[in-house]
C-alpha cells in the first residue's frame, strides 16, 4: 500500500523503534505475537492496517502499552 495514511506509517515507524530499543527482531515479535514474521514486516512498513486484536498481540509482545503505539 504505497498510499499509506500518515497514522498508519506513524504507527509503523513507532513500532520498529520499539523493537529495536528492545534489540528484538521483527520474527522475535511475530513469534511472541502470533504473527506471520512476513505479515509483521509489513505492519513496520505501513503496507497493511492489522486489526486492533494484532495490534494488542503485538503490544503485549513488546511489553509496551497501546499508548506507547498509537500518536493519539
Amino acid at each position: 500500500m504505497a498510499d499509506a495514511d500518515g497514522t498508519t506509517r506513524k504507527i509503523g515507524k513507532k513500532l520498529k523503534e520499539l523493537r529495536l530499543s528492545k534489540s528484538m527482531t521483527q520474527a522475535d515479535i511475530a513469534a511472541k505475537a502470533k504473527l506471520n514474521v512476513n505479515y509483521y514486516a509489513k505492519i513496520e512498513r505501513a503496507d497493511v492496517k492489522p486489526s486492533i486484536e494484532a495490534y494488542e498481540r503485538i503490544a503485549r509482545a513488546l511489553k509496551v502499552t497501546a499508548s506507547d503505539i498509537f500518536p493519539f
